[in-house]
């Protein structure tokens, strides 16, 4: 009862399905060498008190008002383009990729560069509760690795991907890879290198296969990506019928939907993570299920970009993993937070509807909103469903990595002013309300990695 490296009292929230949030009043949170949680421990067991007073130089009571949640999994960071976060958000996707993004993404040559914005990037994003996050970074390899080195001294649980674009009808000449072969000659450099770094980071960091979506990519590369993945058993994204225009070029040039034509080259797998997928159909869904491959749900970017809402609830019902992608910069903020609320707010505006000139019962998608609680699911337990880790719950075996949250901070003040206030209304009070200034500390694997 005293081998424990730290013991955490307070009460937590966490899901206890997609729907239902547990609600850990008052419990234990037992910490061991590893970073791992080894016992959770409520007040009505008989070894709660023995615990608490054998571990007095190691126990971190909350304070009145302070609350633990899990850690934020995000499954879509594009980390260069933190520098250009909050602009251009008024073009079209095809647009502001040439214009704004590939010419910014260039700059990643320079490592000077690459590594200010990747500071910055990560720091914030663990200020903002993120601990594990999906990275797509630049075609260079020495850049990307450095971010992959950044998410390590960091303590950040970071999945990087080196991005893959040779193909020289659909990129740029200033920003693209050499070549076929020199892609994937760094591909796998870029793999050992991250592995090879892993061994060495308490948290973990994992190379991820990155073909950054299918007009980038020669079918080369395509084959390629996938069978380095298979070879290294590594983790994969890339993007998957996000917009019209994305979505009809891979129709145009494979006459097959985005996630057949993924699958053709061994891209669709266990480790495979599709960001958007908002044109998804049945059978796409269902090649999504057999094959493991979870969707991040990118509800801000994808109410700029997406031509579309995506029927979120229909996928899950499906049994079709989710999780939750910022997609900086497409979305404009690095809070799970704020994409969490919209995630609500467009499944809403999906079911009722937006065209007032059509009748009430023909203007939306029945069975389309989703709750609080389950955006809260997919930033959490369903982002580590996800990734096959044991992330994003408060359990026994499970990683610490926790978002502690203060709700009595003076300039974000959540108004709660009940001292016995249903912790259920306070949960949601935490979702909706919650501003990087409530997050007081941020733990990944048992390490404190931010605090105010």
């Amino acid at each position: 009862m005293n081998n424990f490296t730290r013991v955490f009292q307070g009460t937590a929230f966490m899901s206890k399905s997609p729907i239902e949030i547990y609600i850990l009043k008052d419990h234990l949170f037992c910490v061991n060498e590893s970073g791992r949680i080894e016992k959770v421990v409520a007040p009505e067991d008989a070894k709660y008190q023995t615990i608490l007073d054998v571990n007095q130089d190691k126990l971190q009571r909350l304070k009145e008002g302070q609350y633990i949640l899990p850690g934020f999994v995000d499954l879509h960071v594009h980390a260069p383009q933190w520098a250009q976060t909050g602009t251009a958000l008024d073009i079209p996707l095809y647009d502001w990729l040439n214009t704004y993004t590939f010419p910014l993404e260039a700059k990643f040559s320079d490592l000077d560069f690459a590594q200010k914005v990747y500071q910055d990037g990560v720091s914030t994003l663990l200020a903002n509760g993120t601990t594990t996050a999906l990275y797509f970074a630049t075609v260079h390899k020495e850049a990307s690795l450095l971010l992959a080195q950044i998410c390590a001294e960091k303590g950040q649980r970071g999945l990087v991907g080196k991005v893959v674009m040779d193909n020289p009808d659909q990129t740029s000449e200033i920003y693209r890879d050499v070549n076929t072969q020199t892609a994937l000659k760094d591909t796998e450099e870029f793999i050992l290198a991250v592995n090879d770094l892993s061994r060495k980071t308490k948290q973990g960091v994992y190379p991820v296969v990155t073909p950054r979506f299918i007009p980038s990519c020669t079918d080369d590369a395509l084959r390629g990506l996938g069978e380095l993945a298979a070879k290294y058993d590594t983790y994969i994204q890339s993007h998957c019928s996000e917009s019209d225009w994305e979505h009809g070029y891979v129709q145009d040039r494979f006459q097959k939907n985005d996630a057949f034509a993924l699958h053709d080259f061994g891209l669709l797998r266990e480790k495979s993570v599709m960001a958007h997928c908002n044109f998804l159909n049945d059978e796409d869904a269902d090649l999504f299920r057999e094959t493991g491959t979870a969707v991040c749900h990118c509800p801000i970017s994808n109410a700029y970009f997406a031509n579309s809402v995506i029927p979120i609830a229909h996928l899950h019902s499906k049994g079709v993993e989710i999780g939750l992608g910022s997609d900086i910069s497409g979305g404009f903020s690095p809070s799970l937070y704020d994409n969490a609320r919209q995630a609500v707010i467009s499944s809403r505006m999906l079911e009722d509807g937006v065209n007032t000139t059509l009748p009430a019962d023909e203007r939306g998608v029945p069975n389309s909103r989703i709750t609080i609680n389950e955006a809260f699911y997919f930033a959490t337990a369903g982002g580590g469903e996800s990734l096959s880790m044991p992330i994003g719950r408060l359990t026994e075996n499970y990683a610490w990595d926790v978002q502690i949250i203060d709700t009595t901070v003076a300039t974000a003040k959540l108004p709660i002013y009940t001292e016995n206030e249903d912790l259920n209304d306070v949960f949601q009070k935490i979702m909706y309300l919650v501003r990087p200034e409530n997050i007081c500390e941020v733990w990944v694997q048992g390490v404190k990695v931010h605090s105010r």
